[in-house]
């Protein structure tokens, strides 16, 4: 059995009515957490294809060396060839006001590899701008939404400035989303453990 099996029941558990009352048709928005590898992707993944809806997966990645170009065709293997593809490292925001329908199922993966795009364009300006656009595309979504980020502050400390402000940024956004999204997930060792519904 591999993750992506164990992930899917995971998945379907999760999302059964009568096992804690959610089905895909009434989620909203969701926000995915978790660590590097954690299982948060096939997790996301999974909840957008038990959607009847139209899924339109927005990448935000850069290749920047082949570790990132690995991990990038592992996420384009497993994708149904249906889904819709954004790649967008930099404007969320706009691209989520776009396509705010209420037939549409918008998958982020990820949220860090946008803050990380961000942050080295080195422009508060545009930081700030970009972060207001996509937490109020956010609030005002009326389709399904899934956003998948890094779970960052549970243990090493950073060794620089940009690392820290990373992580700064990073915790702070969470929050707003959390506080905005009907549901919030932190996925440890493939396992989804429910932080808000």
């Amino acid at each position: 059995m591999t993750s992506e099996d164990v992930s899917r029941a995971t998945v379907e558990k999760t999302l059964a009515k009568g096992n804690n009352g959610i089905s895909v048709n009434t989620l909203m928005k969701h926000l995915v957490l978790g660590g590097a590898r954690s299982g948060k992707s096939i997790f996301a993944e999974q909840i957008a294809m038990a959607s009847d809806l139209e899924v339109i997966y927005i990448a935000t990645a850069l290749i920047d060396d082949e570790e990132m170009r690995n991990r990038i065709s592992i996420h384009q293997q497993r994708r149904p060839e249906h889904w819709a593809l954004i790649e967008e490292p930099i404007q969320l925001g706009k691209i989520l006001n776009e396509e705010n329908a209420e037939n549409k199922f918008i998958l982020i993966d990820s949220l860090a590899l946008w803050l990380k795009n961000l942050l080295y364009r080195k422009s508060e300006t545009l930081l700030m701008k970009e972060h207001g656009s996509l937490v109020t595309a956010v609030e005002q979504f009326r389709g399904q939404l899934v956003i998948v980020s890094n779970e960052n502050s549970l243990g090493l400390s950073p060794v620089n400035n940009l690392a820290q402000q990373y992580i700064d940024i990073n915790g702070k956004l969470h929050q707003y989303l959390a506080a905005i999204c009907d549901r919030v997930t932190l996925v440890v060792a493939g396992l989804p453990l429910t932080l808000k519904e």
